[in-house]
């Protein structure tokens, strides 16, 4: 299969371009850097921005299936960065498809496109999209989503869209680091009271669910046009987790707690400050980052098991005893 991975280079996107290497597919990537352990690899590599309509559609020529993992993460930052960014390119990853005969998009979701800041245990697919966002990356990743949705066509362009939670594990770029440097700085607080369960996504199952769901695409299964969520099959209490995580990195855990209503006014009053300041920086609390800490939101997987056989291969043990060595490098340099 001849492939395009945008984000190649990334957290997600690279354990995606190994597995489809494994498998003997040709790979092309679609990225801001250059990669030379990938190109040693065989793996073709363009750099350009998914804001640049023609740079995308030029990645897309002679592709068999395209899976989108690249956008702008994140809890602030302008609007026009996440719209233009994560909106606009991944439009135009859809018309670079359509251009070019494309007929299997895989875009990677989140789960926070549906996220209306109230707790979700065991939710499904049928959660609506929120009438309001609470940041600017879920909604420009919702109407994205949507595009990508509403352009699926049977006989042309099969698409689908994948929902990992909190993508976890070894080479992580983003949420593990900045979680312990949090800690090591002294900044990270237990907000709530502690018993929320969230949903975790172990990075090599979220790789394996995008290639099942391009395979389900190719074989026809009733699953085009549909958003699943990709997670592990049980939540975890989020800060019996964190404390684990911690553990194994030879750091304390947490000691101090931040009632949730206290975490998120401040966060409404930083967040305030922070847009009329305009400080180049993130808020150290913001009203979406106090109410993920805060309440719980897991997910059910069993519409991702019945329509295209997503079995995770890595049990959530094996996945912490893969990450280990990480966590304790992260802990003695950052």
């Amino acid at each position: 299969m001849q492939t395009l991975v945008t984000g190649g280079g990334g957290f997600l996107g690279r354990y995606i371009v190994e597995r489809l290497l494994d498998r003997g597919d040709d790979v092309r990537i679609f990225s801001r850097s250059r990669y030379p352990e990938l190109e040693n690899q065989g793996v073709e590599c363009l750099t350009g921005d998914l804001r640049d309509a023609d740079a995308v559609a030029a990645a897309c020529a002679g592709r068999d299936a395209v899976f989108h993992t690249a956008a702008v993460p994140g809890v602030w930052g302008p609007w026009s960065l996440y719209y233009e960014t994560n909106t606009v390119g991944t439009r135009n990853v859809v018309a670079g498809c359509r251009q070019h005969a494309v007929s299997k998009l895989v875009y990677t979701s989140s789960p926070s496109v549906v996220y209306d800041g109230r707790p979700h245990e065991g939710a499904d697919e049928s959660l609506p999209y929120p009438r309001r966002f609470r940041c600017h990356y879920p909604h420009s990743k919702a109407l994205a989503e949507q595009a990508v949705l509403a352009a699926n066509d049977p006989a042309t362009l099969r698409t689908i869209a994948l929902r990992p939670h909190l993508i976890w594990g070894p080479r992580d770029n983003h949420l593990l680091p900045r979680l312990i440097l949090r800690v090591k700085s002294g900044r990270l607080r237990r907000i709530g009271n502690g018993v929320n369960r969230v949903s975790m996504s172990y990075v090599e199952n979220v790789a394996a669910a995008h290639i099942q769901a391009c395979d389900a695409l190719a074989a026809g299964l009733p699953c085009a046009g549909r958003a699943y969520f990709i997670n592990e099959p049980e939540p975890v209490r989020l800060w019996d987790w964190v404390a684990d995580l911690l553990a194994r990195a030879g750091l304390p855990p947490v000691q101090r707690s931040v009632p949730y209503p206290v975490a998120y006014g401040a966060g409404a009053v930083l967040e305030g400050l922070f847009t009329l300041v305009r400080f180049p920086y993130e808020p150290i609390m913001t009203r979406f980052v106090a109410s993920q800490l805060a309440t719980s939101h897991w997910y059910r997987i069993d519409a991702a098991i019945h329509d295209f056989g997503y079995a995770p291969p890595v049990s959530t043990d094996e996945g912490l005893r893969r990450t280990e060595p990480d966590l304790r490098r992260w802990a003695a340099e950052l």
